[in-house]
């Protein structure tokens, strides 16, 4: 973003990698996938680099409200003085806190999940799915992830571009509107389990697993690891793979 600025240049979106997208290694491959997508639509886009911070969430999701403002007012600061007017991210949790909570501190911005962002691509023609890709007739089902299901009510957007990729779609017994957390929700992530006889990712990657498809779509980096971990504890980490969409359509065209 300071190079583009340096040049008097305005980019069409602002790409908030996240903390997960930049220093994740799982995460780092959707950044990766998303970016590919990114260039191949010829969208103009830029990132904010090191001038990027956490958005704050995990801090006020654990009860931290000043570290939340402080890391946020930040982040505001930053954007403010790019004269950012449109973001795109990867992760639901800094999808959710950029559009529906850093307003009440200054911070108003077009803000989209890049399932939207996809589908918009799609829908526009920028990029075209390739027919009879890597997954025509496999089985796939969707977990929605809370901060993009339940939180902002977008459900239809990641479906249809798992629609355009020639797959059966079969859902889980919990989806859409009452979709299970994957667990690592609400900082959960970053603590200890609580008692009790079954963690959360446990549960749901027993909903997955019913369905018998052999790919979890996810659009989310904790749903990711958590979904992977359950996978992976089921013994199950051959024969069932998790991806992000991004990663999917990368996957299926070739880029």
């Amino acid at each position: 973003m300071a190079d583009m600025a340096a040049e008097g240049k305005t980019p069409e979106v602002l790409f908030w990698v996240g903390c997960a997208g930049s220093f994740d290694a799982r995460a780092q491959k959707v950044t990766k996938a998303f970016c590919k997508i990114l260039n191949a639509a010829e969208v103009d886009f830029a990132i904010l680099g090191k001038e990027e911070a956490c958005t704050g969430d995990p801090a006020r999701r654990a009860g931290n409200e000043f570290i939340f403002q402080m890391t946020a007012l930040q982040n505001i600061e930053v954007l403010n003085m790019y004269n950012v007017k449109k973001i795109v991210a990867t992760c639901p949790h800094c999808f959710n806190i950029l559009k529906n909570e850093y307003p009440e501190l200054g911070g108003k911005y077009e803000v989209q999940h890049h399932t939207e962002f996809l589908q918009g691509l799609i829908n526009d023609g920028r990029i075209k799915l390739k027919e009879g890709g890597a997954f025509e007739g496999k089985k796939i089902t969707y977990h929605d992830s809370c901060y993009i299901g339940r939180a902002n009510g977008i459900y239809e957007a990641p479906r249809s571009v798992l629609q355009g990729l020639d797959n059966d779609l079969v859902e889980m017994k919990r989806a859409g509107s009452r979709g299970l957390c994957c667990g690592a929700g609400g900082a959960q992530m970053f603590k200890e389990d609580e008692p009790g006889d079954k963690r959360i990712n446990t549960a749901r990657t027993e909903d997955a697993l019913e369905t018998g498809a052999s790919i979890v779509a996810a659009n989310c980096p904790f749903c990711i690891t958590m979904m992977q971990d359950g996978i992976t504890a089921a013994e199950k980490s051959e024969s069932v793979m998790v991806y992000d969409l991004a990663e999917l359509i990368v996957n299926n065209n070739g880029f």
